[in-house]
Parts: structure tokens; sequence; C-alpha cells
């Protein structure tokens, strides 16, 4: 059933009524023959959608379907998980990285139970108020968990409607996401809504891909303004991570981490070690960057003992 909600006011459609619906047409289609299977779909539970979508920032696919039913033996519910020990959560998020997540996901079940008797709300206002919950999440909850008529915009769905209803000159183009989510909202179509934002982000991740769109491949090309721009525009330049010896700091944090999940606690100088072949006394102010971030995502706790390298490392 239907709910009513803000989000789904009517908007002015700024692009004519035929074009939609070929673009509906075409898309659903598309999706019929080659949408991807996940076990997360195709479900209400709001709770299981919730650890998808949680999951699914930052990690490839194929590494979340090797832990996304062990998590949900592990935390049956969200009252189970709000109960878990935190060190037990971040354990159990082992294999997915940016274990901070996992911090993030217990405290948002806290924050359910405390506040909403352990039932995920299904209004906006009350979803955005809650901690790691953003408007993707949001919706994505609102679309998938409890049929609301609302559209869910991801980074894939917003390059290809940016594509596809602008004149992009670049594949690093796109539009604002006020427009976008503007768009969105004036091309959903009256039912099948759920279907529809699934096909739109199951479209950009394996056609209108970032850095090689498959323009020959596309159902939709003859109703695309940037298809003559596509082929011949260079590859978008990523970012230089900070790292330190060749490696993104972001892999040695995750080490850390590893390392944590089989001690209790572990003497700062062997962890540098442990984490680090090359590591020595002189790196420990790149060491003790790596675990102050770490501290302030919530997932250790360094216990002075004098010097620094006599300090001790613990999984919060």
């Amino acid at each position: 059933m239907k709910r009513t909600n803000k989000s789904s006011q009517k908007i002015k459609r700024p692009i004519p009524l035929p074009q939609i619906r070929k673009f509906h047409t075409r898309l659903l289609k598309w999706f019929i023959q080659h949408g991807r299977e996940f076990p997360w779909r195709g479900i209400s539970d709001p709770y299981r959608i919730l650890v998808s979508e949680i999951m699914l920032q930052q990690t490839q696919v194929s590494r979340i379907l090797l832990k996304y039913h062990k998590f949900l033996h592990r935390f049956p519910s969200l009252q189970a998980l709000a109960r878990a020990r935190q060190r037990d959560v971040v354990v159990a998020w082992s294999g997915l990285g940016y274990n901070n997540r996992a911090v993030r996901l217990r405290r948002l079940a806290e924050a359910v139970c405390s506040l909403h008797g352990g039932r995920i709300p299904n209004d906006y206002d009350a979803l955005a108020a809650l901690p790691g919950i953003g408007k993707y999440t949001a919706y994505a909850l609102l679309s998938a968990g409890f049929g609301e008529h609302v559209p869910v915009v991801d980074v894939n769905v917003r390059r290809f409607l940016s594509r596809t209803f602008w004149t992009m000159r670049s594949a690093r183009e796109v539009q604002s996401d006020k427009k976008i989510w503007q768009l969105a909202a004036s091309i959903l179509p009256d039912e099948k809504v759920y279907t529809w934002n699934q096909a739109l982000m199951d479209f950009g991740a394996t056609v209108c891909t970032s850095r090689q769109p498959r323009c020959a491949e596309c159902p939709v090309a003859t109703l695309c303004k940037s298809r003559a721009f596509m082929g011949r525009t260079s590859s978008p330049h990523s970012r230089r991570e900070p790292s330190f010896n060749g490696i993104p700091n972001r892999i040695y944090r995750g080490r850390i981490i590893e390392v944590l999940r089989h001690r209790a606690a572990i003497r700062t100088a062997v962890l540098g070690k442990m984490i680090c072949r090359r590591y020595s006394r002189r790196n420990e102010s790149w060491l003790y960057g790596l675990l102050a971030g770490l501290q302030r995502d919530g997932l250790i706790g360094v216990r002075q003992n004098g010097s620094r390298t006599n300090s001790y490392v613990t999984l919060v």
C-alpha cells in the first residue's frame, strides 16, 4: 500500500511525457533481461535492507555476498545488534573494510531501539535524524523497505541521468545533486517504483559506467544527449590517497583492525612491525596518526603507559 510522504509530492516534469514513457519502457525491459539478483532484493525487512545498504558503501558486491548472510546469522535483528558488544560487531565485519561503518551501524541500532522502540521508522525526517543515515540511505529504505513512491539516487544514477538528460561533454561531468534528485522524482513511474529504482542503479553500475560507458549496448542511446561525447573523453583521474611505502593508509588501517580482532591488546611498537615490515621508531608519528583516526571513528582505544612505544592498543 502506498503511503503519503512529502517526498512523493507531484513535481512538474521538465521532459516531454512521451520521452519519459520510452525511457521507462526500454530501461525496464533491459532490467528484466539483465538485472542482477541479490539476497537483499525483493524483500521487505527494513533491517536486512539497512544492513545491505551500509555494507554496499564503498565495498564490492562480491565481497558483500560472502558476508551478508553470516552477519545476519550473527545479528538476526536490530535488537540483537544493539545489544552486541562493539568488538563483536567489528569482528563480524571482517573482510568488508571501512570498519567504522560497523561502529555506525551498531550505534544506529541503539538509536532506533532507544527512540523508536526497535522499529526502523518509515518517515524521512525521522530516518534522516538517525546517526549514519544520509539522504540516499533514507530514500533507499523508504523505497525498498516500505514501498514508498520516492526516487533513489546513488552515484551511478546521478551519472546516468546527467548524461541522458543533459549534454555532458566529458565523462567526468555530472549535474548537481539537487537537479538530479528533482529530475529523478519527476520521472518516477506510477507503478513498480521499487523495480524502477533498482533498474536505474543497475544500469548505471554495469552499462553507463564511469570510465568506459558501453554506449553501443545502451537501449536508451537514442534518448541520450551526451552519447556523442562519451566515446572520446578521457578517463577521470583518481585522487592520490595518503600512503606509506606505496601502500594507501586505508590498507594499514584495515591491517590494524585485523590484528586486533585476534588479540585483546597489543603494544604499539609490536603493532607497527606487524602491519609494516619496514616500520621503525622514526615512523611513530605516522602510526599514531593512523591510530588517532581509528580512535576518532570509535574503533580502538589507546592506553598510554609511559612512552609512545609502550602504549597499548585495543578494540573498543
